[in-house]
């Protein structure tokens, strides 16, 4: 991709195999951030990701980090071991179950034994129907497997594992007899293309029963005939809602679009297991439907109402059509702004198969998603997900204790989201403030955040008031000698910080663990108040705390093994995507994200307009433009953490004027919580304009751009560090990281440029030993 760029990268370093080299490491993300968003703050013309930016990589189950590379049958006869069946009433129950892993994944072996299976069933007269069903609990298929794909070495082998997998669902789909997939739990990617396959579709109503079509999210499309079946079966509009976006759809959802044909409901406690039982009753029913597909007393053919009739007609209109792909093309544009290609490839694929008939959809699917999985936007996006895979593991062992009750002190956004996500998973919570007023703001905060969970249908509203009740609103200690962790959510004031922990210790029991919630004050100096420093670490959070996944964790060399497995487990439980590191000044994320925004201050005092600003960020890839992210932090809170990282790093730490910060802050403009920023907000979520107040600030502190580094020129830009990046920062997915980008962008090219910045601006941008060494030797990777 080539970029209008007219700025480089700070000072750069590598992987922490020794504490300087994580110096060095942080150094090196946080000037590839800030190289990134002064990239693209003074181009021109720029491309980027935006709603994909927001990549939800929770919904890639479907994928496997174990497995082989081919969907085709072996011809040997192997021992089967993934699926087995038995004839009941002539209805043949296939049921499958890797017994290698939590999860069925589309193996080879998995391949192996369902075509063994499938052959005799159709070689044997008795059998009149047909029953696919899961004996894993939770997990029907989820997906096919990315290291199939991993060890391909060109497009055109990946295209033949599609060619595969569309052939073995082919031969479902034109069975003699009838097929009924019966789904419980995960129903992603392949698994979904397998249930669509089939020709009648039961589903649990079950929480853990989800479905998918998430390959877009890794830089791919549906690979196995989703393209070409999904459009057929929901039309047109919708079919490109699930496959361009990979949102996960619930039983109910499904039965409604038209996905599954039935829905049935868990069952109550009883002598078994509800989970085993499920399944037992799943398989009756599915059995059941089976023998009305044979006996031709169950149809598979859903009556259409009225609106569907028209809905139909309307899109068997050629020139409607092409509006259609019109329309979503530049949606598709609009939001991703070209640097995602899948999108437009799954567009592709379905326009060929609708307009050309299902030969020419099914080649174009195969060819384009070989060609997808070559991409580096995808190699980026994969790589992020296994990253992430490897961030919602307990590294460190297995808690001594397990944290059955917490704390949250201060009920402010901060302190209510963390007591939202930890009462939302059923750990019962105190939630402390100093007031009436605050602790009540912080609850209403926990009840809206369900609420809008129970008017989304997510839960229901008798969910919503259990799990509230797990909530204990309080405005002193008490209680806090049963609990297992406090987590401090107050101002960022090193005295106040030491002020609750020693009224914390006061009152709790020798084994809970007190954890704060800093983006920047190093733990070691919280810790210096405690009676036990190896009880204390930090636990970052991110707003808003129910939406953002990232949960970075800091520890000091007092820090105990147990504490951090404690507070990783914490975290994990509580839904989130983990990072441990090291204290330090703004420890990871902040360290990364500081030189950002002073960066922008500073191209903001020599004049580009925060809108213009916002644009061009936006067009590099980040899901928020820099004045808006600003806005979001908070002004003041900015301004902190300038003055904290600048005693820190002194001149190391460049930029704009913190004095333009500070008087911003003055002045009230402290971002979107006082109404002003660097916008104006109004009423609606969108309804911003420039605060004029700003740009008089801007004005009086107005810095005059050094003409070499000003100037617009062509540079080409082709994943724990790449997931604190893209998950708490927002660094753009399609480029997989700072680390990644790196790799990709070459270490010498981004020394070469941040000499040209050092000798505009100071050694901010001095590039560091290991930056140098890696630049030397093209050989050395981040990722091997």
């Amino acid at each position: 991709m080539a970029l209008m760029t007219r700025r480089g990268a700070g000072s750069a370093g590598g992987g922490p195999r020794s504490r300087s080299q994580g110096v060095h490491a942080r150094a090196l993300a946080s000037r590839v951030c800030a190289s990134g968003a002064r990239t693209a703050m003074a181009s021109a013309r720029v491309r980027a990701a935006g709603a994909l930016a927001r990549s939800a990589f929770s919904r890639y189950g479907h994928f496997s980090a174990n497995g082989r590379r081919s969907l085709s049958a072996s011809a040997a006869l192997l021992a089967r071991t993934h699926v087995n069946y038995e004839v009941k009433d002539n209805v043949a129950v296939i049921r499958i179950n890797d017994p290698t892993s939590k999860v069925n994944t589309l193996t080879r072996q998995l391949q192996d034994d369902m075509m063994e299976v499938l052959n005799e069933v159709w070689g044997n007269s008795a059998v009149k129907s047909a029953v696919i069903i899961s004996t894993k609990p939770g997990c029907f298929i989820a997906g096919a497997n990315i290291d199939m794909i991993k060890v391909c070495k060109s497009a055109e082998e990946v295209s033949k594992l599609s060619k595969e997998g569309q052939m073995m669902f082919e031969k479902i789909e034109k069975s003699p007899i009838p097929f009924v997939a019966a789904v419980n739990g995960t129903c992603m990617g392949g698994g979904l293309e397998f249930a669509i396959a089939c020709h009648y579709r039961v589903a649990t109503k079950s929480k853990k029963t989800v479905m998918a079509l998430p390959e877009v999210m890794l830089g791919l499309l549906p690979g196995a005939g989703g393209t070409q079946r999904m459009p057929k079966m929901l039309g047109l509009p919708t079919a490109f809602d699930v496959m361009l976006t990979g949102r996960s759809i619930r039983a109910d959802k499904a039965k409604k679009m038209g996905l599954v044909h039935h829905v049935i409901d868990p069952l109550g406690p009883g002598v078994k297991d509800p989970e085993e039982r499920l399944i037992e009753y799943l398989e009756e029913v599915a059995v059941g439907v089976a023998k009305g597909l044979a006996k031709k007393t169950v149809t598979v053919e859903k009556k259409k109402g009225l609106m569907q009739k028209v809905q139909d007609a309307v899109l068997g209109i050629p020139l409607v059509r092409n509006q259609v792909y019109k329309t979503v093309t530049q949606k598709v544009m609009k939001q991703t702004k070209g640097l995602y290609p899948a999108p437009l490839s799954i567009i592709e694929a379905v326009q060929a198969g609708v307009e050309k008939g299902p030969a020419e959809g099914y080649h174009v699917e195969a060819v384009n998603f070989g060609k997808l999985a070559m991409t580096p936007e995808s190699r980026a996006l994969i790589g992020l997900y296994q990253g992430q895979v490897a961030c919602k593991k307990n590294n460190f062992g297995k808690p001594e204790r397990e944290v059955k009750s917490l704390a949250v002190l201060g009920a402010g956004l901060m302190g209510a989201g963390i007591a939202q996500v930890t009462v939302d998973k059923g750990v019962a919570t105190i939630l402390k403030d100093t007031t009436t007023e605050g602790l009540a703001r912080g609850h209403d905060q926990v009840y809206k955040g369900l609420n809008d969970k129970a008017k989304k249908k997510s839960i229901t509203t008798f969910e919503r008031d259990m799990t509230l009740s797990f909530l204990t609103g309080q405005l002193d200690y008490s209680g806090f000698e049963k609990v297992d962790m406090v987590i401090e959510a107050v101002f960022e004031d090193l005295s106040i910080k030491h002020k609750v922990l020693k009224e914390v210790e006061a009152v709790i029991p020798p084994h809970c663990i007190f954890a704060s919630n800093t983006s920047a004050l190093p733990i070691r100096e919280i810790a210096a108040a405690s009676k036990r420093p190896e009880k204390v670490i930090g636990m970052h959070y991110f707003s808003p705390v129910d939406k953002m996944q990232l949960l970075e964790i800091i520890t000091t060399d007092k820090t105990s093994k147990d504490t951090t497995a404690s507070a990783v487990a914490v975290g994990l439980k509580q839904g989130k995507v983990i990072i441990v590191v090291g204290d330090g000044p703004g420890f990871y994320t902040t360290r990364c994200l500081a030189p950002t925004l002073a960066e922008a201050i500073r191209i903001l005092q020599e004049g580009v307009g925060p809108k213009k600003l916002d644009s061009l960020t936006t067009g590099f890839g980040f899901p928020v433009g820099v004045s808006a992210l600003l806005d979001e932090v908070g002004v003041d809170v900015a301004a902190h953490v300038a003055e904290d990282l600048g005693k820190a790093f002194g001149s190391r730490f460049g930029g704009g004027n913190v004095d333009v910060l500070k008087t911003m802050t003055q002045k009230g403009f402290k971002g979107r919580k006082s109404g002003k920023g660097c916008y104006v907000y109004g009423a609606k979520k969108k309804d911003k304009q420039v605060n004029s107040g700003t740009e008089e600030i801007l004005k009086a502190f107005k810095l005059t751009a050094p003409p070499a580094v000003s100037g617009d020129e062509d540079v080409q830009y082709p994943a724990g560090g790449d997931i604190g990046a893209v998950f708490g920062l927002g660094f753009p997915p399609c480029l997989g990281g700072p680390f990644r980008f790196l790799d990709s962008f070459g270490a010498d090219k981004l020394v070469q440029k941040m000499k040209r910045y050092e000798d505009a601006y100071g050694n901010q941008f001095t590039p560091c030993q290991l930056l140098l060494d890696y630049a030397k030797d093209p050989s050395k990777k981040f990722h091997k």
